[in-house]
């Protein structure tokens, strides 16, 4: 009778073991392990980039513009089209500037005849004097009237003087409306293709010292760069003559190679005083072997090698992170069997066969 009452008390809590079991092993059934990709430590072939976008432009550009001010009548050029060295490529109107050079052409001449006027003066007023003092020294004439021919010839060679700095104010001036009609027949200084044409017959050309007026440009589209922007935390590992690849947008399958050929001293910065204020350097990129189809204007990117580790130690970067021991509540490396999928945290390296989680 008793064993009775004790199988009968037992009976329960087994039928409770037994259900909760069933539910736990449920509610595991329905948990599934994340997946994790795992990639051993080893050695390989490491390069640091740095990238960075910008415009395709030719490493040789000039551009074209007056010196002169005055309405273009003659484009002998049109854009795209290549020219020699000393091709003619714009006429201005000429027509003051050829007033200009016979007006100083008659003021020259002016000059120069009242040069001689004055030295015809100057040479009869010293035969004056000479005639005076021989006079004076006979005791035939006073010393009033000679220090008034004296004086006299002092003035007519003073004033013959005069005219010839006036005659060489007068040649400086032809020699400027000369140089100023010249100015308005535009030749090309290289040879090249006219990558740019701002201008038509009719428009003002605007000679300016202080402001260009582009007429056109003229570029050597054989030799082509990247123009890029590095930001200034990277610009310290950017060096003159690092190799880098470039991808023009416009060619998505043609991959160029360059090199870096110059680095900005100074820096260029955009947004001031708000959240997207940046500070970055100028790079040139020159393009090894540019393609026909590359055009000035193009936007592309470079990657730029800034350092290549032939037999690095690495892992993958996605198993790197940085936190700290505090952040992550790590435990000390050791053996820690995984059989749930859920995450574990350790201070430092790899499991025992020498694989970190990649993913």
């Amino acid at each position: 009778m008793k064993m009775k009452k004790t199988l009968l008390i037992g009976l329960p809590v087994i039928v409770v073991v037994v259900v909760a079991g069933f539910t736990l092993a449920s509610r595991n059934r329905g948990v599934e392990g994340i997946e994790v990709e795992t990639e051993g430590v080893a050695r390989r072939h490491v390069v640091q980039t740095v990238t960075a976008t910008g415009k395709i432009q030719p490493m040789v550009q000039v551009n074209i513009s007056a010196d002169v001010g005055a309405k273009i009548t003659r484009l002998e050029v049109e854009e795209g089209e290549w020219v020699e060295q000393g091709a003619l490529l714009v006429e201005l109107d000429s027509e003051r500037y050829l007033a200009a050079v016979e007006s100083a052409e008659a003021n020259l001449s002016a000059a120069q005849a009242n040069a001689n006027l004055a030295r015809e003066n100057m040479v009869k007023a010293e035969k004056d004097f000479e005639r005076t003092k021989e006079l004076f020294d006979r005791k035939l004439e006073s010393q009033s009237v000679l220090d008034s021919v004296y004086a006299s010839a002092e003035v007519e060679k003073a004033r013959y003087q005069s005219t010839l700095d006036q005659g060489g104010q007068a040649r400086a001036a032809l020699r400027q409306a000369r140089d100023d009609l010249a100015k308005t027949t535009i030749y090309s200084p290289m040879a090249g293709t006219v990558s740019k044409l701002n201008k038509e017959i009719g428009e003002i050309a605007l000679g300016s010292q202080f402001q260009e007026d582009v007429i056109m440009e003229v570029s050597n589209l054989a030799g082509m760069e990247a123009l890029v922007d590095i930001d200034e935390n990277d610009i310290v590992s950017v060096s003159i003559g690092d190799e880098a690849e470039i991808e023009v947008y416009a060619l998505p399958d043609v991959m160029l190679k360059g090199r870096v050929t110059e680095i900005a001293s100074s820096a260029k910065s955009s947004g001031m005083g708000t959240t997207d204020e940046k500070t970055e350097f100028e790079v040139k990129v020159a393009i090894i072997d540019p393609v026909a189809e590359l055009r000035p204007g193009m936007t592309a990117s470079a990657d730029i090698v800034t350092k290549v580790c032939e037999d690095c130690l690495s892992v993958p970067i996605q198993s790197v992170a940085v936190r700290t021991i505090e952040q992550l509540g790590a435990e000390p490396a050791g053996e820690h069997p995984d059989t749930t999928g859920q995450h574990h945290h350790r201070r430092t390296g790899a499991d025992g066969d020498g694989r970190l989680a990649a993913g």
